[in-house]
Order: structure tokens, then C-alpha cells, then sequence
């Protein structure tokens, strides 16, 4: 089973659901070309045309369909954002938002094609929910449930292959634990699972207890999880192909707000930068999201902490003023 299997599977038992592209066809190309969908009203490809493709998926979604629609991420976010927050999230409608390379995965390409901040942009809609997988089986995994949400949402889809095995009991706002540490938590989501995997196994030869999890789920996010690291585990570190504000380390930060607590917590994220254009291997070592690299600026980052190598560090309540 691959993407466009599930998607033509679930368009096939369930006709309420439209398959619609703005000439982005790399995933859904032979739905193109599939008559029985095509007369049926499930596809269209609105053409170089976001707006038009928003407008008209919210139109589709009041008559009672769940249109499922395709955009590189940068387009579909940016292009798009007034149609998305306008038309489709104030009226709370399940229209689908797949976003193609998003973060890393347009690693060819300069800023005006790079989606890093799509995440602050998407779980800034009032209703909005926001997806990440780590890989194209948790992908998989994920988006039945999704794709059958009454709400809207916004997936980064993630095509790659990994030899993980993930956990099949997705729930919507849940985090998949991967491996609870004491010394450090891996906070991750997306494509950079799998570097995060080999940062892991690096840290753990050192010496350190080392928790990880797949942050598959961001808006719902799972609050109990990262309350339940931040009390464990000495140091939590955040790691994302993504601006830091705005994702995920922002996300930390209003838990912890909210719930009068403070952690230590190292964000691995672009800060007030886009990244170098490249092959992705290219874009990894440079931008020093590579395992290996990973793991070094966390070893750094314990040097020079030295009571994080200790027991797990509790995090404490702020104090009234």
C-alpha cells in the first residue's frame, strides 16, 4: 500500500471524498487518468491556481464532500493562507490539506520554495488540526483517521522509507514513545526521524540514557507526554526542519507556561534563517541536522551542562511573584 493506493481505496468506498491538485500530480498521478474517479466528480486539477483550488474545495466541503487537496507545502501555505483561514477555518470545514516537500524534503530549492514556518502558519488556525509523520508508514498509519476528522487539518506529507516499525494504535493527539531516558528526550517530527534514530543509538554508546518520541501529532498535541519528559528526563531536546519560533520548541514553551513549570530544553531548529539549497544529504550536514551532528551538539550541550549527566533533573513550578 502506498499513498495514492490508500487515497484511490478511500475514494473508491466513500464517494463524499474528492481528490483535487493544483498541478502538483507527483502523488496522485494516475488518479489523473482514472476515468471511473474522474466522471464520478472525485478529481480535479484546478491548474496553477492555490486560491481557486481552496475556494473551491470549500465550496465541495458545505455540500457535504471532504475534499483532499495537493500543493507543494510553500504554495498551499503561503499562496493559499487568506482562502485556508478564511474560507475553510472559520467555517471549520474537513477540507484535507496534503502539503508536498515540505521543511528539508524541498531541499533543491532556494527560500521562496522552502515551507519552514507552515507549521506556525497552520496550528495558528483556530480549529486546524496539524500533522507530521515520520516516514511514509506512519504516514500510512495516520491518515485514515485523519481523512475521516471532521475538522480540518494539514498534513506535511512524508514519503520516506524506514526500517522503523511504528506503533499501529495512532490516536489524534497522541505522541508515539519510541523510548523514555533520563539523561536526554528526543522531541521530534517528520523526516528528521530518521536522523534523530541514528543521534539516538550515538548517544547511548556514550554513555546516556536517551528517550525519544515521534511528535507524529502537533495540534492536538499531546501535553501529557511532554509534561511527563519534562518532570524525567534531565534535558529535553526539540528537533525540527522548521523556523524554532513557531514549532515546536514554541509549543514546549506554552505547556510549560501554561502549567507554571520550566525544563531545560535545547532547540535544534532554524533560527532567523533559511536553509542552503541542496541534495538533502547536502542540506543535512550543513545545516547540522545529520544523527551525527545531532548527537554532537547534544554532547556538546551536556559538557557543558554537567549536571544534566547526572539523575534526571526535575522541573519545578515557577514561583509566585
Amino acid at each position: 500500500m502506498n499513498y495514492e493506493q490508500l487515497i484511490k481505496e478511500t475514494a473508491e468506498k466513500d464517494p463524499r471524498f474528492v481528490v483535487m491538485t493544483a498541478e502538483n500530480r507527483a502523488l496522485v498521478r494516475s488518479l489523473a487518468n482514472d476515468k471511473a474517479l474522474i466522471d464520478k466528480g472525485q478529481f480535479f486539477d484546478t491548474g496553477i491556481t492555490e486560491q481557486t483550488m481552496i475556494g473551491a474545495a470549500a465550496g465541495l466541503a458545505l455540500r457535504g464532500r471532504i475534499p483532499i487537496v495537493h500543493a507543494l507545502a510553500t504554495f498551499l501555505t503561503l499562496r493559499a493562507f487568506e482562502f485556508i483561514r478564511t474560507d475553510v477555518g472559520i467555517g471549520g470545514l474537513p477540507v484535507k490539506l496534503s502539503s508536498f516537500v515540505p521543511g528539508f524534503l524541498s531541499d533543491g530549492n532556494g527560500p521562496t520554495h522552502q515551507a519552514i514556518e507552515d507549521v506556525s502558519l497552520m496550528r495558528g488556525i483556530p480549529g486546524m488540526q496539524v500533522f507530521c509523520p515520520a516516514d511514509e508508514e506512519d504516514m500510512l498509519l495516520m491518515l485514515t483517521d485523519i481523512w475521516h476528522s471532521p475538522t480540518p487539518s494539514y498534513v506535511r506529507l512524508n514519503t520516506r522509507k524506514t526500517d522503523y516499525k511504528h506503533d499501529k494504535n495512532f490516536t489524534i493527539g497522541k505522541a508515539e514513545i519510541i523510548s523514555e531516558g533520563h539523561h536526554v528526550t528526543l522531541l521530534v517530527y517528520g523526516m528528521l526521524f530518521e536522523e534523530t534514530l541514528k543521534a539516538k543509538t550515538i548517544l547511548e554508546s556514550s554513555g546516556l540514557s536517551v528517550g525519544m518520541i515521534n511528535m507524529r501529532s502537533l495540534k492536538p498535541i499531546d501535553e501529557q507526554a511532554i509534561l511527563n519528559v519534562a518532570k524525567n528526563s534531565g534535558l529535553l531536546v526539540t528537533i525540527e526542519d522548521h523556523f524554532q519560533t513557531g514549532g515546536l520548541y514554541t509549543i514546549l514553551a506554552e505547556i510549560f507556561l501554561k502549567n507554571r513549570m520550566t525544563a531545560d530544553v535545547l532547540p535544534l531548529a532554524l533560527n532567523e534563517k533559511w536553509y542552503k539549497p541542496g541534495l538533502l544529504s547536502e542540506v543535512l550536514n550543513y545545516e547540522g541536522f545529520t544523527g551525527e551532528k545531532i548527537a554532537q551538539r547534544i554532547m556538546k550541550y551536556t559538557k557543558e551542562n554537567t549536571s544534566l549527566r547526572g539523575s534526571a533533573k526535575q522541573s519545578h513550578p515557577i514561583e509566585s511573584v
